[in-house]
């Protein structure tokens, strides 16, 4: 698998879209054409193109009120949209509701964290096993051989996932007691328990310290490269932006302003102007 920190050539697809060079013939894993969605008579995002392959990391990037969490809300289905197609492995995906697009393979952390703060970490995880959890309720009730079988499943699997960011002592601690870096991480394994193909981080890194956003680029790398997932995040922290993402996507009122690759989006004009300023004839910068 390639280093995201190395830069990864990109190749351009219908819709004004990219992919990386190593991703070329496969089926693409998510994509959206010409998304848009409008409350009362405001459009909040317009034209919206986005193509994700299998292992992909990209960033959403734009300033406050840009629409970047309701383009999240649009592909997990929190949102339906008003115009525009969402395709997940090439099926439409048109009437889904969250649930199910979950089921097809979209799992995503929010802003704020929603844990239920009052069960143990381990809980938290097995309740994003539930696609995975067979047994009826009689099963459950009685205690029978398949319950108790998919329970010793259920624990080796929130063991699994927690070892991989360093938790696994953690797992009889109440979720709500965890430290704020904790409990992120915990939001996303429990998202990875609901075995994604795309993985949405809004915000992943918010509230953390810098000793605490480094850890993160290595396991948000790492959960890729385990899982052979893409991941898709929002974030304003461009050291960690700029750091794992292949690929950049910049939303501003609405709309994609640039795509491109890390270095081409920090040298890009028209994302520059639309963090900064339009800048004036004697350097000063001008009102956004």
């Amino acid at each position: 698998m390639n280093n995201p920190r190395e830069e990864t050539k990109y190749v351009p697809q219908p819709a004004t879209n990219l992919i990386p060079e190593r991703e070329l013939g496969k089926q693409l894993i998510l994509e959206a054409h010409n998304l848009g969605i409008d409350f009362g008579g405001l459009t909040a995002v317009e034209g919206f193109d986005l193509s994700v392959s299998p292992t992909e990391i990209i960033g959403l990037i734009g300033p406050n009120g840009a629409g970047k969490t309701t383009v999240f809300n649009l592909l997990s289905k929190v949102y339906q949209p008003t115009r525009g197609t969402i395709l997940m492995n090439g099926r439409d995906t048109m009437g889904m509701s969250t649930a199910q697009m979950n089921r097809a393979g979209v799992a995503r952390t929010f802003q704020n964290i929603r844990l239920f703060n009052n069960l143990t970490v381990e809980d938290n995880i097995k309740l994003g096993l539930h696609n995975h959890i067979k047994y009826g309720m009689l099963s459950g009730i009685l205690r029978l051989p398949n319950y108790w079988k998919q329970e010793k499943e259920a624990k080796e699997r929130v063991t699994e996932l927690l070892s991989i960011f360093s938790m696994t002592h953690m797992a009889p601690f109440r979720a709500g007691a965890l430290p704020y870096g904790a409990q992120r991480r915990l939001e996303i394994i429990r998202a990875l328990a609901t075995g994604p193909k795309v993985l949405l981080l809004d915000e992943p890194a918010a509230g953390m310290n810098p000793s605490e956003t480094s850890e993160l680029m290595e396991n948000i790398v790492k959960v890729r490269d385990t899982f052979q997932i893409a991941v898709v995040l929002i974030e304003h922290d461009m050291n960690l932006v700029m750091g794992i993402c292949e690929g950049i996507c910049v939303l501003n009122f609405g709309k994609i302003i640039a795509k491109g690759t890390p270095s081409e989006i920090q040298n890009n004009p028209v994302v520059i102007e639309a963090y900064l300023g339009r800048q004036k004839e004697d350097g000063q910068n001008a009102e956004s």
